[in-house]
């Protein structure tokens, strides 16, 4: 197990508890990601956390595989699929690279909050571009930290190695929008939207289709 597996395993409980802090934001990604989806679809989420995204989404497509490196925090999603009746979430414990998915194809994947923590960004938009079907999309929300004011960015360059000396936090790469739209076209996407969450900045919602 990774040292981010141990760090999300250890949180997943407290993680489950904590409100969304934007609700506005939170429900505008719901939206905008059930337009791209359909009823036949294979949907592939990747860093899927306690599955509440995919949980929601499920009455709008066929299958989700819903996959986390974290199963303390799948555990939780599968508990509540179970509570819920949802049998259309399937909860797979790995990365992007997991030799589960090799020979797979999905339609749509999901990487909501999850990019800004991979360490080989790279090699996971270019997995992504490899499991989805030509046509497909990826659909992605990311916090974007480089794009902060210069005091959140100063904090985050000092608080966050501290954090990470004690276990307390995972890796966090330091993204802007504009880098971040820069490799998901090199990863041979072509982009098809772009939204900013909350609209002054923050996590840009961006959609990418395989062509």
């Amino acid at each position: 197990m990774t040292s981010d597996a141990k760090f999300w395993d250890g949180i997943a409980e407290k993680y489950a508890r904590s409100p969304i802090k934007d609700i506005a934001g939170y429900e505008y990604t719901l939206e905008r990601t059930r337009s791209y989806l359909t009823p036949n679809d294979s949907v592939l989420e990747l860093g899927c956390g306690t599955g509440s995204t995919a949980l929601l989404l499920a009455g709008s497509t066929g299958q989700i595989v819903a996959s986390d490196i974290s199963d303390g925090m799948l555990d939780v999603g599968r508990r509540n699929a179970r509570d819920q009746g949802i049998d259309n979430v399937h909860f797979l414990c790995g990365d992007a690279h997991s030799p589960a998915l090799d020979g797979q194809q999905f339609d749509v994947i999901m990487a909501m909050n999850v990019l800004h923590l991979v360490e080989d960004l790279d090699a996971v938009l270019a997995r992504a571009h490899a499991l989805l079907k030509p046509g497909g999309v990826l659909i992605s929300k990311t916090p974007c930290l480089s794009d902060s004011n210069i005091f959140m960015r100063g904090l985050f360059r000092v608080m966050i190695p501290v954090m990470q000396l004690f276990r307390r936090a995972p890796f966090v790469a330091y993204l802007s929008t504009p880098q971040l739209e820069r490799k998901i076209e090199a990863a041979g996407f072509k982009l098809i939207e772009r939204v900013s969450i909350p609209a002054k900045g923050g996590r840009p919602y961006l959609v990418a289709r395989r062509d």
